[in-house]
């Protein structure tokens, strides 16, 4: 097995907090068609610059039964920025659809194999992985955004159609991990393809 779920792997469980204030897990979205989980964070380029595309893409296929929920599994010590108290501040300030949980201790990130911010994992009825990889091409800046990944995974799987590319490589900061320099990457993390 690779560093990253493969392809028709089931989604993790986890338990952890939102800042609403509330503890989620995988039970708490047993009535969604479809699981966008993402991993984030508060400071990456890539992800703030990309943001208002996802918001776009969540809200459209909100009507479909699809629920975004993003991650931020990045040390507060290698960006304070990426503490949970920013990530409430964040979401005060943009109210994102999604639900935003913190995974401190990184288990979360590790049982998916998250590589970077952004990095999507789309999800079936029956949890099973469909997509993972970029949201779009060029999420730094979407004024020469192209494809947009994520969208057209969710537009074919919701009209029964197969997804023409279940794996792209994420486009963005790497994970940021607890007591490692800010661009290590675990040894077995690698491109998907």
């Amino acid at each position: 097995m690779g560093f990253t779920l493969s392809i028709g792997d089931r989604a993790g469980d986890f338990l952890l907090p939102s800042t609403e204030g509330k503890i989620y897990s995988l039970k708490n979205f047993k009535d969604y068609k479809v699981l966008v989980i993402f991993f984030t964070c508060n400071h990456c380029p890539y992800v703030t610059g990309s943001d208002e595309v996802t918001r776009q893409t969540a809200e459209h296929f909100a009507k479909f039964g699809v629920k975004f929920i993003g991650i931020n599994s990045n040390s507060k010590n290698t960006y304070e920025e990426d503490s949970f108290e920013h990530m409430v501040e964040r979401m005060k300030i943009y109210k994102f659809p999604w639900v935003y949980l913190y995974d401190e201790n990184q288990k979360l990130a590790k049982t998916y194999g998250a590589l970077r911010t952004p990095h999507f994992f789309v999800f079936d009825e029956n949890r099973k992985l469909i997509y993972t990889g970029r949201g779009v091409d060029n999420p730094r800046d979407i004024s020469k955004m192209t494809v947009n990944d994520l969208r057209n995974t969710l537009e074919e799987h919701i009209t029964g159609r197969p997804v023409t590319t279940p794996l792209t490589n994420p486009i963005g900061c790497n994970v940021k991990w607890e007591g490692m320099d800010p661009h290590w990457m675990p040894p077995d993390a690698c491109d998907l393809v």
